[in-house]
């Protein structure tokens, strides 16, 4: 079984002698490590990044630390992955199971990034997180990552237990990282969110995100070259990404077959979750399946959750995955006008849905 993105920090802290753990990802025997999230870095974006990227092509050949192929878990979306990354479990445990999602019981649909007051992230996100059990293990750790996130809901549903020290640029995170590292911390995750945003707007492969892919490089190149003698860098990410060019968007309010039925609509252009009106359920799905054809996998939350897409889903997480679950095929998207902003029809790259493109991820080893 190929390992994801919550073997991580299990592994890191099985390394540094926490109780009940074990190094699925046969990490370096060291006393600290530092932990690099890049934000949309997929596997198979190293390449596209190497040119403007001498650290990363050093990986891709072999020249620098070592290179391992993880897999993000489902959806392969920011919000998700970052719980994964931050408690060690699977979606359907945690509970954070798409971009948005529709608070059961409610017409609400809460957006994970933009999560502020309720719901309680202690109700929301009930998996005790890696850093509470490294505390109780006595193992001090920080996170370091852009002031505004500081107290969200995402931050303390996926961080919790760890000290949170603010970075405002990529500069500042480098040198922050290193700081808690010479510090008491044993473990001291980072957050860089640039090229990430950079494919959202202009496109992977871009001008611009070539100059975020550069940026990281830097970034890399700071922390290497700080990195203490007994620290190993892990670089990982979140997930990867796909252009999707204009005429492979369906807008599902534009489409009255496929708007019939549908009484909310959460998930991301990726991976819809449709919730549905009573008894309407059989027909969306029939619907949408005869419309949309080659274009998106389209089942029930049951035939999803039996297929263990999310790993084991508990009662009451249930109904925070729609009726209906749509997962787009190659680089196809589905669009919610009258349901989103209509920035999200702007974008050029998405991800979400279970292509290698999006769900691989790098797990970069690089010691002090």
């Amino acid at each position: 079984m190929t390992a994801t993105i919550a073997d991580i920090l299990p592994s890191a802290f099985a390394v540094l002698g926490a109780p009940d753990r074990a190094d699925r990802l046969d990490l370096p025997d060291v006393r600290r490590f530092a932990v690099l999230l890049v934000d949309g870095l997929g596997y198979h974006l190293l390449p596209v990044a190497a040119p403007v990227a001498p650290v990363l092509a050093d990986v891709l050949a072999g020249r620098l630390g070592r290179l391992t192929e993880l897999a993000s878990c489902f959806p392969s979306t920011t919000p998700t992955s970052l719980v994964s990354l931050g408690t060690g479990a699977l979606p359907g445990a945690h509970g954070v199971l798409g971009f948005t999602v529709n608070v059961p019981g409610t017409r609400r649909v809460l957006t994970h990034i933009d999560w502020r007051g309720t719901p309680d992230p202690a109700d929301w996100q009930p998996v005790r997180t890696q850093f509470e059990l490294a505390s109780a293990a006595g193992i001090p750790t920080s996170v370091v990552s852009r002031p505004d996130f500081a107290g969200s809901g995402l931050t303390v549903s996926a961080y919790r237990g760890a000290r949170y020290v603010d970075a405002a640029d990529p500069d500042v995170l480098a040198e922050r990282m290193l700081a808690e590292l010479a510090g008491p911390s044993r473990l001291v995750l980072g957050y860089h969110p640039t090229l990430d945003n950079a494919a959202h707007l202009f496109g992977i492969d871009s001008t611009h995100w070539r100059v975020a892919a550069a940026e990281v490089d830097r970034l890399l190149e700071r922390l290497i070259d700080g990195l203490p003698a007994d620290a190993a860098l892990l670089v990982t990410a979140d997930h990867g990404g796909v252009n999707v060019p204009p005429d492979h968007r369906v807008d599902l309010d534009a489409d009255r077959r496929l708007s019939a039925g549908v009484r909310i609509v959460a998930g991301e252009a990726r991976v819809r979750y449709l919730h549905t009106r009573r008894g309407a359920r059989d027909d969306v799905i029939a619907t949408w399946r005869t419309v949309l054809g080659r274009v998106a996998d389209v089942v029930s939350r049951d035939e999803a959750v039996a297929a263990g897409w999310f790993g084991p889903v508990p009662t009451e997480h249930l109904g925070r995955i729609g009726d209906v679950v749509v997962v787009c095929r190659e680089d196809y998207v589905v669009l919610a006008s009258k349901h989103e902003p209509d920035t999200v029809g702007k974008l050029v790259a998405y991800h979400g849905s279970t292509t290698p493109a999006e769900t691989a991820i790098p797990l970069v080893v690089v010691t002090g």
